[in-house]
């Protein structure tokens, strides 16, 4: 077999009015780590939030309204989504429910400062994206 042209997600961009309101929420409640910054005639204009494996978050200044470009959210893989909701709530972040997806994983919703919408997933051992095949959908 080939491998495939594509490796993995390298990294995901995200538009926010505000930069340290953003990297409060990704890094401080969320626990992802500063990557790097990028400089704009001497002033932060964004940075890459490290996710792991490789992935990131890239964010810049500017208005998300004018930046989503069809994207309709950001999931992220968690070990422990009871512990993740717990963190939400406690920084005053609304979270919905937990509750089995049709893909037979783990979920709990949320948004960032921006109004990006992020989908968390914790894997079972049925979680389709682990098992292949076909998973029906009713919405």
């Amino acid at each position: 077999m080939t491998s495939p042209l594509i490796k993995q997600l390298a990294h995901l961009c995200i538009h926010t009015t505000d930069l340290q309101k953003t990297k409060w929420f990704y890094c401080d409640v969320l626990g992802a780590e500063m990557a790097f910054d990028f400089d704009k005639n001497g002033s932060l204009y964004g940075y890459y939030l490290k996710l792991g494996a490789g992935t990131f978050i890239e964010v810049f200044q500017g208005d998300p309204r004018q930046a989503n470009g069809g994207i309709k959210h950001l999931c992220l893989e968690v070990e422990d989504i009871d512990r993740l909701a717990e963190v939400l709530v406690k920084n005053d972040i609304e979270v919905t429910d937990k509750s089995l997806g049709g893909d037979n994983a783990w979920q709990v919703w949320a948004e960032d400062p921006n109004g990006v919408r992020i989908e968390f997933h914790q894997y079972t051992k049925d979680s389709m994206q682990l098992v292949g095949g076909t998973c029906p959908v009713t919405w």
